[in-house]
């Protein structure tokens, strides 16, 4: 049987993060945007409404939510901004749900169980200067010393990088398997910002997204207890491909999000505007616009809310989540567009936000995997050359409050 109408937990869900939105963040993003100012007081507000360890088991100080309520969060908050998601799409899905599924016991105690009570901050690093999607083409290395590791490197374009407290990095273990380019050379660790030889700093003069915190840390000889390593030596890249999983599945719920903020103020602007003595609504290329909008919405957030429900059954979505991801922020980067085109020239003024829509739309299609990247992925699954076995992921369903 399928249905399709939200429980009361998640219409709660909803509706407490909905409520969140409209009383803490668009009053002041407009603000914050045109500053761009990241607002570090949100997160003890995000914090206090379990919001940063949503789909966390209490067990380990999360709040035992699901995958859909993951998701419906992560839509409501990009509504608001694209800055609030990206804090769960880093914090939560890219970091707290590897160490939920990769850590031992005595690494989700120290590290994940903070992390879920808003103590701590966490965040990702993979991308580098010379490597984004190119996983293998990275350069950080990590050398064995003792009962350590020796981490030294440098990533780049990396959310919460001078908030963050704790670090998600990716380095080479094997100098051999980096010559030949191969991947079982990679190794994931946790790193903390306060070991020594680690540091960070802000990118300035952001095109989008300027309401969040986007930077850069470099390590340097930074000693990383043996203790600190995700999985076990060699299985980095794996780590961070089921990281990337779950960060596409935030990123593709959020630009479903970002296409209902376009929609909303399109359908505002064209019945409250007038040209040629009626409301641009009346104009068939305005309502074609909208038209197309309601259409983006209603199938991106089709295409998620399928990959939530995989989560939630345990079962194999890299193909599902790859294409929602996909779907969504092309979708989501035709609606800004639109949205603007709508409003004309006031369009092109902060007077009206679908100018940031715009502009914070586009990172989406880059960031989690290239609108390319997915492009290839989802021909080579119709084609045949890549396939997901059907067994269950690696990661059991977190139960629903």
């Amino acid at each position: 049987m399928i249905g399709f109408d939200l429980s009361e937990v998640h219409l709660s869900v909803q509706e407490l993060v909905r409520q969140f939105v409209s009383r803490e963040v668009l009053p002041e993003i407009g603000r914050n945007d045109s500053e761009g100012q990241f607002d570090r007081s949100l997160l003890p507000k995000m914090a206090r409404l379990g919001l940063l360890g949503l789909c966390i088991p209490s067990r380990h100080g999360g709040f035992d939510f699901d995958y859909i309520s993951l998701g419906l969060a992560c839509e409501e908050l990009e509504y608001g901004d694209t800055s609030l998601r990206v804090i769960l799409s880093v914090h939560l899905a890219l970091h707290g749900l590897t160490l939920l599924s990769w850590g031992s016991e005595e690494q989700k105690e120290r590290w994940l169980k903070p992390q879920a009570r808003g103590e701590k901050l966490a965040t990702f690093g993979l991308t580098e200067p010379d490597a984004g999607s190119d996983v293998v083409g990275i350069r950080t290395t990590a050398r064995r010393d003792g009962a350590h590791y020796i981490l030294n490197g440098e990533k780049t374009w990396i959310s919460l990088a001078d908030v963050a407290d704790h670090f998600l990095v990716f380095a080479w273990t094997d100098p051999d398997r980096r010559e030949q380019r191969d991947h079982r050379g990679l190794s994931a660790f946790l790193v903390e910002r306060s070991m020594k030889g680690f540091s960070s700093g802000t990118h300035h003069r952001k095109w989008g997204i300027r309401a969040g915190n986007t930077g850069y840390f470099s390590l340097q000889d930074v000693r990383v207890p043996a203790a600190n390593r995700l999985g076990k030596e060699g299985e980095g890249f794996k780590i961070a491909m089921f990281a990337l999983e779950q960060g596409r599945y935030t990123v593709a719920a959020g630009a479903t999000g970002l296409i209902r903020a376009c929609l909303d103020a399109s359908r505002k602007y064209a019945l409250g505007r007038s040209t040629f003595e009626v409301p641009i609504a009346r104009h068939q290329l305005v309502k074609q616009m909208i038209a197309g909008m309601v259409r983006d919405y209603e199938t991106s957030r089709l295409l998620w809310l399928r990959c939530g429900w995989l989560k939630n059954q345990g079962r194999r979505n890299n193909r599902e989540t790859s294409l929602a991801k996909w779907h969504a922020t092309v979708a989501s980067e035709r609606a800004a567009s639109d949205a603007v085109q709508i409003h004309g020239a006031n369009g092109f003024s902060d007077e009206y936000p679908v100018g940031r829509y715009y502009r914070n739309c586009k990172g989406a299609v880059i960031y989690e995997g290239t609108r390319e990247i997915h492009t290839l992925m989802q021909a080579d699954y119709a084609l045949g050359f890549r396939s997901d076995r059907p067994r269950r992921c690696d990661l059991p369903p977190v139960p629903e409050s």
